[in-house]
C-alpha cells in the first residue's frame, strides 16, 4: 500500500511538471525598440538637488516652474510631481506650563501643472521659518516623443 502512494505520487509529480513545461511561446506583436533614458536634472530657479536656500528667496523662488533638463539642455515637459512642504509650527506644552512647543506639520499633494497653485504658494509665503523644507518627489517627465521616465528630486531647506 505505501508503495503503490509513492507510485501515484510520483506520477502526478512527473506530469504536473511537464503540463507545466508545455506553455505555447507567442510571439511578442510588436517589436518594442530599447530605450536608454537620458540622465535628467530637475531645478526650480538656480537650485537643484538638495541644497539651502535663503529665507529671503524662498518665496520667489516657489513661483517658478519646475525644469527637467538632460546633459544637451534639451528642456522635458514635467508630467506630474509630489510635493511636501514640511512646516514648523507652534503647539502648546500638554504639561500645565503652558509653554509653545515647536515641531512639523506636513502638507503635501500631487500635481500636474508647474508652477505651484496659488493657493500653495500663499501658505508656503506666509510665514517661511529657518528649517523648513520644501521637496519635489516623483518628478515624472515626459520627452517629445511621449515617452515617459523618473527626474530626480529636489530637496531645498530654508536657512
Amino acid at each position: 500500500m505505501p508503495f503503490l502512494k509513492i507510485v501515484i505520487f510520483s506520477l502526478a509529480l512527473v506530469f504536473g511538471i511537464s503540463a507545466n513545461g508545455q506553455r505555447r511561446n507567442t510571439p511578442n506583436p510588436r517589436p518594442v525598440a530599447k530605450y536608454r533614458p537620458p540622465k535628467l536634472t530637475t531645478s526650480i530657479g538656480n537650485y537643484k538637488d538638495t541644497m539651502f536656500i535663503p529665507v529671503q528667496e524662498a518665496a520667489n523662488v516657489m513661483g517658478l516652474p519646475l525644469k527637467i533638463t538632460d546633459a544637451k539642455n534639451d528642456v522635458f515637459t514635467v508630467s506630474s510631481y509630489n510635493f511636501v512642504y514640511r512646516q514648523i509650527v507652534t503647539t502648546e506644552d500638554d504639561s500645565l506650563s503652558g509653554k509653545p512647543s515647536y515641531t512639523t506639520s506636513i502638507k503635501s499633494s500631487l500635481f500636474k501643472t508647474t508652477p505651484l497653485p496659488a493657493l500653495w504658494l500663499s501658505v508656503i509665503k506666509e510665514r517661511p521659518l529657518p528649517g523648513e523644507e520644501y521637496i519635489f518627489f516623483d518628478v515624472i517627465a515626459r520627452d517629445d516623443r511621449g515617452r515617459v521616465m523618473y527626474a530626480p528630486n529636489i530637496k531645498l531647506t530654508l536657512k
